[in-house]
């Protein structure tokens, strides 16, 4: 074997074995949350724009929650389908409807100036934000209450919940965001500090405290965002409050995208925000692609001891994560080509940033930096 064969074969190995030891003692430290003693008044924040597909179930799941005192808060965003005769048909007086007619003042997202309402409207102490695609399990809340009385430090925590995948590009690249959170994040550093630098969560699930949101500036903070996921943790921890992860996977479920080109531009929308910087995306890619891309094509060429351990590392880091939050194995054994396909997404976001191309979601365009600035 070469000289340059067994460096890179050793530099892949080391690139692997380093998530891999990280997300086995990030995974010893991660829990699903315990439900709340007696009976925790919640809020429960659902921003809708053209949901018809998703709000009566999202709506159904959040009402059938037990052990809460429960008022559920839905944001209209000037819908275009049938969501608002959707809602107009439920008949809870737990469930009340706020009507927008999907005009965004300027600097906002449209996410951010509906959860901004949301949290201005809400009653109660503790508030769940959850996307509408999200489907809340009956003691989900009690138990997302249970997050923040256990650790009374905390201002605001984040889970991933359960991904259903349907199409092999889901199950190829959604299994990813617990690679990220857990193989390249200590989530012990989260104990005790405020610190933005490594702070992150799951934008699709969020709960905090009602006065921490409001001191912190609510999502007003991060007005112009598209990434929440990253965006309101750090705003949480700028402010002097800790955040914190926890096991979502027995709480919530959510199918996020149905169809490719749906995942394809809902990865593309917030990657300027995360991966996709000029100074983050290069080690990005050294760091992803040289730990579970490399592997694969050093043991294909030359299947010597450094680059079959590299291998074996990835896949078992894959294999592990699949296990503990019920994704796809398939999606699994497939796991450099996901990596690749998110790669190359983030490439083709910041390429298409520096070109000044616009984003476009939820009906809505926003410019090419949006989220970006201070």
């Amino acid at each position: 074997m070469s000289r340059t064969a067994r460096i890179a074969g050793w530099t892949a190995f080391g690139l692997s074995a380093v998530p891999l030891a990280v997300a086995v003692a990030n995974l010893r430290l991660l829990r699903a949350p315990r439900p709340a003693a007696g009976r925790p008044a919640v809020s429960v924040l659902i921003p809708a724009r053209n949901e018809a597909a998703n709000i009566a179930d999202a709506v159904a799941c959040a009402l059938g929650n037990r052990d809460v005192e429960l008022e559920l808060l839905v944001l209209d965003d000037g819908s275009t389908d049938a969501t608002a005769p959707i809602l107009a048909a439920i008949a809870d007086p737990r469930l009340r409807v706020i009507a927008g007619d999907g005009v965004l003042p300027p600097g906002w997202s449209g996410k951010q100036y509906a959860c901004a309402r949301l949290g201005r409207a809400a009653h109660h102490e503790i508030l769940v934000f959850v996307d509408a695609d999200v489907r809340l399990l009956p003691d989900a809340l009690s138990r997302l209450a249970g997050a923040l009385e256990a650790d009374p430090g905390l201002g605001l925590a984040s889970g991933v919940p359960r991904q259903i995948t349907g199409t092999w590009s889901e199950r190829l690249l959604l299994p990813l965001i617990h690679l990220l959170l857990l193989g390249y994040r200590p989530i012990w550093l989260d104990r005790g500090r405020t610190g933005p630098g490594f702070a992150a969560g799951c934008g699709q699930l969020f709960v905090a405290r009602r006065d921490a949101y409001r001191a912190m500036g609510g999502h007003d903070a991060i007005r112009a965002s598209l990434h929440d996921g990253l965006t309101l943790p750090r705003a949480f921890r700028r402010a002097g409050y800790q955040t914190a992860l926890f096991d979502a996977t027995g709480l919530a479920t959510c199918r996020m995208y149905g169809n490719a080109h749906d995942l394809w531009e809902g990865l593309g929308k917030n990657a300027v925000e995360g991966m996709a910087t000029p100074r983050a995306l290069p080690v990005w890619t050294v760091l992803l692609g040289g730990g579970h891309v490399l592997p694969l094509l050093l043991a294909l060429r030359a299947p010597r001891r450094p680059a079959l351990a590299a291998r074996g590392c990835g896949l078992a880091l894959r294999l592990l994560l699949a296990m503990r939050f019920r994704q796809d194995l398939p999606g699994a054994v497939l796991h450099p080509v996901g990596v690749l396909l998110l790669l190359l997404r983030q490439w083709t976001a910041l390429l298409g940033a520096k070109a000044g191309r616009p984003k476009s979601w939820r009906g809505r365009t926003y410019p090419a930096d949006a989220g970006t600035s201070p």
